[in-house]
């Protein structure tokens, strides 16, 4: 389970690229496991490190700069998580701490994968964007309302599906969310079990 997300205060990590694809947020070089973490280094590899498979730091991309150390959110352009469907490129970067993406759009399944994995995919248009970026300074996501807010008070709505709000605000994956009906699927079976009793021949064996 990912943890509940209600509201978030971050200064955001203006990242204002369009297409910004999974192999970019995590190189397939990256992927040296399938689990859920060891990826957070990996992440943004090829911007974020001056030679490829290198650990120096570029001081050019913004996520070097210490202004963003702690950031929980990041802005960015069109289209954000393109490309392939590795979740590995969700995991990489909510084991490094972000909470929120705000973006003009996604590619869905990437923002599926934002979902059950305790992350917030906002699409906003891209003046408000560039107004959160200008600010330099921190913008509260505040998922009940549907709104993100700048610090000089200023707000913006967003929307998503009620289900999706309803996992991240939970935080709970696709499993979790159906364990919810547990006590239904155990009627059911109760009642199909004795409908076809046939069907479950085989059960204890």
């Amino acid at each position: 389970m990912a943890e509940p997300f209600e509201t978030l205060t971050s200064l955001p990590m203006p990242l204002l690229r369009d297409n910004v694809d999974t192999d970019q947020i995590i190189p397939s070089r990256e992927m040296k496991s399938t689990g859920k973490t060891g990826l957070a280094e990996g992440l943004f590899a090829g911007w974020r490190y001056l030679a490829a498979g290198g650990r120096d730091p570029d001081p050019a991309f913004v996520m070097n700069d210490p202004r963003y150390a702690e950031s929980a959110i990041i802005l960015s352009g069109r289209n954000f998580g393109c490309g392939s469907s590795r979740e590995h490129a969700v995991w990489a970067l909510a084991e490094a701490g972000f909470r929120v993406i705000v973006a003009e759009s996604f590619a869905p399944i990437f923002a599926g994968n934002c979902v059950r994995n305790g992350i917030v995919p906002v699409a906003l248009q891209a003046d408000a964007i560039a107004s959160l970026a200008e600010g330099g300074t921190p913008v509260t996501v505040d998922l009940p309302r549907l709104q993100v807010l700048s610090d000089d008070g200023r707000a913006w709505r967003f929307s998503i599906d009620d289900e999706s709000a309803a996992m991240l605000r939970e935080g709970l994956d696709a499993i979790d969310l159906t364990l919810k009906h547990a006590d239904d699927i155990s009627a059911w079976q109760t009642c199909d079990r004795s409908a076809r009793p046939w069907v479950y021949l085989g059960e204890n064996v």
